[in-house]
């Protein structure tokens, strides 16, 4: 052997710190992971899905009155107010207080309902500004005979229309 070469430390060597690193990274993204799992909600799941698969009649009921009565509201968004108003095709009693929620299509604990407050030909209420991207837009009336669903693209979007397809005779 050779006494005239240096002998290198192993902490110095890349061979060792690619065997090393390997099975480290998957260790430490295999933390990061449990720790977002336990942490966060799956919000898409439901716990009681079978109860909402079968109340899906009541929901597209709900869908039909509101196009029965041909409504159709403009909602407007700003300044942590929202201003709505209602009209219908056909001769019918609009309600004094409406629902509004603004759904997150994947982070339930995001969602919002909001009661409309009738004054004049106009319903406000208060709302939280919310956070950008898509978004789910329900109405419905307090008892909940009638909704419409829409979509906003927050914050490009501070008017919404939603209107009820009116049933052709």
């Amino acid at each position: 052997m050779n006494q005239n070469v240096p002998h290198r430390a192993w902490y110095r060597e890349k061979l060792v710190w690619m065997v090393v690193g390997l099975p480290a990274s998957a260790i430490v993204a295999g933390i990061v992971t449990i720790i977002i799992a336990t942490q966060t909600s799956d919000g898409l799941v439901a716990d009681d899905y079978y109860k909402q698969g079968l109340a899906i009649n009541q929901t597209i009921a709900r869908d039909e009155a509101a196009r029965k009565l041909g409504l159709v509201a403009v909602i407007e968004l700003g300044d942590g107010k929202v201003r709505a108003r209602l009209d219908s095709r056909v001769a019918a009693e609009l309600p004094d207080r409406m629902l509004m929620t603004l759904l997150h299509p994947t982070r339930a604990g995001e969602d919002q309902e909001v009661t409309l407050t009738r004054q004049g030909d106009m319903y406000t209420g208060e709302v939280k500004i919310p956070r950008p991207g898509r978004w789910q837009v329900r109405l419905e009336d307090e008892s909940r005979n009638w909704r419409m669903n829409g979509t906003a693209q927050f914050p490009a979007e501070t008017t919404i229309r939603i209107e009820s397809e009116f049933p052709k005779s």
